[in-house]
């Protein structure tokens, strides 16, 4: 039975991106939508609103390296770490899924020296990157994109967004010991 749900899993992460890339557009052009056009619009709007983030990215960026350089993270790190010895998670994961609710690119760096360290196909590196993919950058997105739109009440955004990250880093310790452990 595990063999099965691996091989359809495999299967449908295959074809996923190629069926989208295609399906995208063909919707579009039967729903008479100016593909090209409308998608060159989207990234102008992109660029333009890149340009008004860069000083929350700054700040959020600036604060991820003071928590990371004051050791902070490390202490937080042993402190939490009975917890996901009991949940599964190899504490060496820890960092990357803290990390990635304030940064995308600080926890991306995290996971690339524990991939670089334990190997792509390490439960550690399969791991690290599940998390990732089914977590996101929660202080990042109310810092930057929220800030960048005059939002200032943010009060149920943070425990929504939050929850969600946890719920993504059980479900991924889940799924990864379930698929690999």
């Amino acid at each position: 039975m595990t063999e099965v749900f691996i091989q359809i899993l495999k299967t449908i992460s295959g074809w996923a991106i190629p069926v989208l890339l295609v399906l995208i557009p063909a919707v579009g052009f039967f729903k008479k939508v100016k593909v090209y056009e409308v998608f060159v619009e989207g990234a102008k709007e992109g660029f333009e609103i890149a340009v008004r983030i860069i000083p929350f990215l700054v700040a959020i960026l600036m604060a991820i390296a003071m928590f990371r350089a004051s050791g902070a993270m490390d202490i937080f790190v042993s402190f939490v770490s009975p917890l996901t010895n009991f949940i599964g998670m190899p504490a060496e994961v820890l960092p990357a899924a803290l990390m990635r609710p304030l940064s995308g690119s600080g926890s991306l760096g995290i996971i690339t020296e524990l991939i670089n360290t334990h190997g792509a196909d390490s439960f550690i590196g399969k791991l690290a990157s599940t998390i990732y993919g089914s977590t996101e950058t929660t202080f990042y997105v109310l810092a930057v994109y929220f800030g960048s739109v005059a939002i200032k009440k943010t009060r149920h955004a943070v425990p929504a967004g939050l929850i969600a990250d946890a719920a993504g880093i059980l479900a991924a310790v889940f799924i990864c010991r379930f698929m690999f452990g």
